[in-house]
Formats: structure tokens, C-alpha cells, sequence
């Protein structure tokens, strides 16, 4: 049953730089910058393979459900009384994803498997694919939360011709070469979704020598940039106002002329 929004929610935003290929100095690390973040928050937003850095090294860093990784996200939702989202490497059976999990502080939680899987790099012979989107609600507030390179794919993110959520989030590891078609499409898609945008990046080095430097961000459905870091370490808490969303949609909802149609999924 869909809660009437908070008029306020508070998103929390760690870039962090990431210890290559090591589950729990990555797990200590986020456990002390949680503890760091000095408000009250609702939703802590780690960036993508949070605990183990970009990695096609599956048979060595993957994770069935419920083991470690899982049990710490959930204690940190629970401890912060904040939902903790981010991605890790899991195993189902001979399968891995690339897993976005949604954790609430009461235990109940959703995952996302990534859907385009970034070919330049191989993922796509090490990972399978996702089939869904998934929108979580929290206080109120609808939430999509997607992956990396899912930010260039448009379709998959449509917000129309209904209004499914209210904030979309990336969660990523975006490297420097690129970073003007992160922060471009990051801006393209709340515009065109007519939705808050979040994007949580990495910063530093990889295993790999690919250097990240995060451009973490949060824009609004005009386009505006409410928050934006670049090359250092962050943790940043930023409020959400749901009136200036619906006020926008109410007085401009573009989405009532987009084009109707199914998409089909191979």
C-alpha cells in the first residue's frame, strides 16, 4: 500500500576509494564512515561492488546470499535505523550478478541484478544478466536503484508514461576517462525522468590501474546540481524537499506526452 512522502528525506553519499579485491578491509572501512555520518539520515547510498572494487574475479570474491556482505549490510541498516544500499558479487548456483541490495533497518530488503553489463571490460562472460527493475518505496518516496553502465541505456530507466518513482540512483564504478558522459547522463536522466537523480561514484585507483574520480552528484528533475564532489573522499548528507518534485511535475508533466509503448525483453 503506497504511504503518503515524507516532505523531507535525507540520502547519505559515501565515495570512497576501495581496497582492491579484500571483503573485509572494504567492510571495516565502510563500518567507520558510517559511523562518521553526523545527522540523522534515511537512506545510505555505497557505491557499485562496494566491497570488493570492479572485479571479474568471481570465483575467488563471490558470495551466496546471507553470508558475509549481506549480514553486514543488514546490521548497518539496522544499527543506523537507515535503509544501506550498494553492490557486491553473489553466486546463485553456477551464476553471478553484479547485485544491488536494498536493505531496510527492519530486516525486509529487495536486490537488483545489473542488466547491461559492460562488454569493454568482460562482464558481460563473468556476470548473467538481470531481467527487472525494482522500485522501493521508503518513506513514502519511491526509489530505482540501477548500476553503471545502466546510465547509458535510457529505455531502461523510463519514467513514463507513468511516474514509477521519485529518485534514481546510480551506483557505480565510473572511471576518469569517461566521467563527462557520467555527469552528462546523470543530468539527461532527471530531466527526462522528471526525478531526482543520485549517482555514487568511486574515487582512486584500481587492481587494474584505473583511476576513478568519483564526481558523485545529486540533480534534480530541472537539471540542477544540489550536490556534486570531485577526487576526494566524501561522505555527504543532503536533503530532499517532495514538494519541489511534485510542484515541478504538476506545473510541467512532460511525461503525459511520452510515447506509449512495451518494452520486450530477450
Amino acid at each position: 500500500m503506497n504511504k503518503i512522502p515524507t516532505e523531507e528525506i535525507s540520502i547519505t553519499l559515501i565515495q570512497s576509494e576501495l581496497h582492491w579485491e579484500n571483503i573485509p578491509a572494504n567492510l571495516a572501512m565502510f563500518e567507520e564512515k558510517i559511523w562518521q555520518i553526523s545527522r540523522n539520515t534515511d537512506l545510505i547510498v555505497l557505491p557499485e561492488m562496494f566491497s570488493t572494487g570492479f572485479t571479474m574475479n568471481v570465483k575467488d570474491l563471490a558470495e551466496p546470499m546471507n553470508l558475509t556482505t549481506f549480514k553486514w549490510i543488514k546490521q548497518q541498516a539496522a544499527q543506523t535505523k537507515a535503509v544501506v544500499t550498494g553492490s557486491y558479487i553473489v553466486k546463485e548456483k553456477d551464476q553471478y550478478f553484479n547485485r544491488l541490495l536494498w536493505m531496510q533497518p527492519d530486516g525486509n530488503f529487495t536486490f537488483y541484478d545489473k542488466r547491461h553489463l559492460f562488454r569493454m571490460a568482460g562482464e558481460h562472460q563473468y556476470y548473467a544478466m538481470g531481467q527487472s527493475l525494482v522500485i522501493n518505496q521508503w518513506k513514502g518516496w519511491n526509489f530505482c536503484g540501477l548500476i553503471c553502465y545502466d546510465l547509458r541505456f535510457p529505455v531502461w530507466s523510463r519514467n513514463a508514461p507513468t511516474l514509477k518513482y521519485d529518485c534514481l540512483y546510480y551506483v557505480a564504478n565510473w572511471p576518469q576517462p569517461r566521467a563527462n558522459a557520467w555527469n552528462t547522463l546523470l543530468r539527461a536522466r532527471a530531466i527526462e525522468n522528471l526525478s531526482y537523480v543520485i549517482g555514487v561514484n568511486r574515487v582512486g585507483q584500481d587492481g587494474n590501474g584505473i583511476a576513478y574520480t568519483g564526481e558523485s552528484a545529486i540533480i534534480d528533475a530541472k537539471g540542477n546540481e544540489l550536490f556534486y564532489q570531485k577526487d576526494i573522499p566524501t561522505i555527504a548528507t543532503i536533503t530532499l524537499k517532495y514538494s519541489e518534485l511534485s510542484t515541478f511535475r504538476e506545473k510541467f508533466p512532460a511525461y503525459l506526452d511520452a510515447d506509449n509503448y512495451e518494452l520486450l525483453l530477450k
